[in-house]
């Protein structure tokens, strides 16, 4: 029998930062994102510079990198609700770095394919999928509520300032050593995540199990909890139409610069980069923002107002006209990271903890699924029409993605509802009295 010591209550006044854990997570999101962001550029760049592969192809490659999502994305929160999230977010590092580490090892022996890449990207997609919900679910178990908009940004802070220093890293790589051998910055962070998690002390004990349940009655409680809310279903739907653009985005966007702007890799970094310094901003702001404007209002207006920049994309041109595109990149991910710090935040305060895996995954699966759909969509859009055309359809796309929040109840709200979770779960629209006592 192992005992295990209580833990302590947390001073709610303490910050997240104070937090020996959390400070371990925050090293381990830094290492994995920043290998992430290096392959952001070095893989497609893989496919376009090194094996030739037309634009059809760049984009099955990016929907093969989210496709898990739509695959496993509802079994996992199941799955990942009856183990313990930090053994199960370890795992799934080392099966990443092992699988990334296989690309320069190919690339070196002269034997990489696309198939290869292919495989690559699903088995790392899945192990994302399972270390995304086992992440988000594991969050709450470090802070208390009052701290998750505050945990929250510092993850996103994070996050941003790995993509800032990532895509210029990554060019850099890639033009310094080929974009095969870049790849093994990725393997390197996904093992260092491993390594800083594995630190991590804070006691988990085994979920119970429920007498009676099963994976299908298990998934079907998700699903019954994220659709029997009325802002969770609009958050969901908001979020899987701006993602289906963001990957029509990110399946052409490396085609588009190299082939149409005339890039050199380290300048594809550079540009892409502009995005990270927006998101970086965003994840700076999305805390004082919420307070003055309040987090409901945040996120209906993060995207309505940033996303008209996305125009800027199809309207860039070679030389100096490539800033056009950092500037658009910039503006709306800065507008991208703010709205997914208020909806997040609100979604982990929302959501009793035995249902956190399967919330966050019903959630993932509704909007990361959009995510190899649009990627598929850019492909084939550059393939037939060309790059620009196919980001002129994706700009088009982000001027319609606020307007089921504005059709919502959300507009007319300042704060959102501290609803009682399982009288959301057993009441479908138990939120809506809720929502009008929050209205102004």
């Amino acid at each position: 029998m192992v005992l295990r010591m209580p833990v302590i209550p947390r001073p709610a006044a303490s910050g997240p930062l104070r937090i020996r854990d959390f400070r371990l997570l925050l090293a381990g999101a830094a290492a994995g994102q920043l290998g992430a962001q290096v392959t952001l550029v070095a893989l497609p760049l893989v496919a376009v510079l090194q094996l030739n592969a037309p634009a059809f192809q760049v984009g099955l490659l990016t929907a093969a990198e989210t496709a898990a999502f739509l695959l496993v994305g509802l079994p996992a929160g199941a799955w990942v609700d009856r183990m313990r999230k930090l053994p199960l977010m370890i795992r799934a590092d080392v099966v990443r770095a092992v699988a990334m580490a296989s690309i320069p090892l190919a690339g070196v022996a002269g034997v990489l394919t696309m198939a290869q890449l292919y495989l690559v990207a699903l088995i790392t997609g899945v192990a994302t999928v399972f270390f995304d919900v086992a992440h988000q679910s594991y969050l709450p178990q470090l802070l208390p509520k009052d701290q998750l908009v505050s945990g929250n940004g510092a993850l996103e802070t994070i996050r941003s300032t790995a993509q800032v220093a990532g895509p210029g890293l990554g060019g850099g790589l890639v033009q310094l050593l080929g974009a095969a051998l870049a790849i093994a910055a990725d393997a390197a962070g996904y093992a260092l995540s491993a390594l800083f998690l594995w630190a991590i002390r804070q006691p988990e004990e085994r979920p119970r199990p429920v007498p009676g349940a099963s994976l299908r009655k298990d998934i079907g409680e998700g699903l019954r909890f994220v659709f029997g809310h009325r802002l969770l279903r609009v958050i969901a739907f908001t979020t899987g139409l701006g993602n289906f653009f963001t990957a029509t985005l990110m399946a052409t966007q490396s085609v588009f610069l190299v082939r149409v702007l005339g890039l050199a890799p380290g300048a594809v970094g550079l540009v892409l980069s502009a995005s990270a310094v927006g998101g970086l901003a965003g994840a700076l702001c999305a805390g004082r923002l919420a307070a003055r404007l309040g987090q409901a209002r945040l996120i209906w207006l993060s995207a309505l107002v940033t996303g008209p920049f996305a125009v800027l994309w199809p309207l860039s041109g070679r030389g100096a006209g490539a800033v056009l595109f950092a500037i658009g990149s910039g503006v709306v991910f800065f507008g991208a990271v703010v709205y997914n710090v208020a909806q997040v935040s609100f979604r982990q305060a929302l959501c009793p903890p035995r249902l956190l895996g399967r919330m966050n995954a019903t959630l993932r699966f509704l909007m990361w699924g959009t995510l190899p759909l649009g990627a598929l969509a850019g492909g084939a859009l550059a393939d037939a029409f060309g790059a620009r055309t196919a980001l002129a359809w994706c700009a088009a796309g982000f001027l319609a993605v606020p307007l089921p929040l504005l059709l919502s109840p959300l507009r007319r709200m300042r704060d959102l509802p501290a609803t009682g979770p399982d009288e959301d779960t057993a009441r479908p629209d138990s939120a809506d009295a809720a929502e009008a006592a929050s209205l102004g």
